[in-house]
């Protein structure tokens, strides 16, 4: 799961980010509403915390903006503003929920479950596909009665490729899928956790599901 998240002050930024990076997500982190303007243009998000008071571009207006373009990823506000009216604005301007600053962590978490569970895609603790199956919790993918552990990164990169099946995913897609903003790999580095990845999945039989597209990219397709 990918959230954006905003907040410019780098002493709640840090903070919040290091939190949710701990319970699992993909985390881009950023400090004014220009830049999380971009990256809206440039990538597809899970999940927005949006800090109200942004220089410049507000996470209202971002908000706002989000919204009139269609887009229908939950939004967080996050805002010292703390009275019923407030409040109103703020989810009348598109936000799903509404936390006031400074946000307690567990809180943010909890808020966070509560808004993945409104995402049909994200509910449940695991992925099957014929009788290939991932859990999400446990980073365990199994196939009939054989199981193996994954690596936190292995795990992303094949949750990423069973949320799109049979469909060919460019090197640039995956990586942006898996890697922070700002914090992008090596260029072999997704060379070397495909490789790691089928090499777990040939202790289960299934090393033959991750296709290389050559010149394109890879695409998971089931032999079945």
């Amino acid at each position: 799961m990918r959230i954006l998240l905003v907040e410019d002050d780098p002493e709640q930024l840090e903070p919040l980010k290091g939190i949710l990076a701990e319970a699992g997500y993909t985390v881009d982190g950023v400090e004014d509403g220009e830049t999380a303007q971009w990256l809206l243009s440039q990538k597809d998000y899970d999940l927005l915390i949006l800090d109200w008071m942004l220089p410049n571009f507000s996470g209202l207006s971002l908000c706002q903006q989000y919204r009139r373009a269609g887009k229908t990823a939950p939004v967080l506000m996050l805002s010292a503003k703390d009275t019923t009216a407030d409040k109103v604005i703020g989810l009348d301007a598109g936000a799903d929920d509404y936390l006031v600053k400074p946000a307690d962590l567990v809180e943010l978490l909890a808020r966070v479950r509560a808004l993945k569970r409104r995402v049909p895609s994200w509910q449940g603790e695991s992925l099957r596909i014929s009788d290939l199956q991932l859990h999400l919790n446990k980073l365990i993918v199994e196939r009939g009665l054989t199981s193996v552990e994954l690596s936190y990164r292995e795990a992303q990169l094949l949750e990423y490729l069973m949320r799109h099946p049979n469909q060919i995913l460019t090197r640039d897609q995956i990586e942006q899928a898996l890697w922070e903003w700002g914090a992008e790999p090596e260029s072999n580095a997704l060379t070397v956790l495909v490789r790691k990845l089928r090499y777990k999945l040939q202790i289960i039989g299934a090393e033959d599901w991750i296709k290389t597209v050559y010149g394109m990219g890879y695409s998971l397709q089931s032999p079945q």
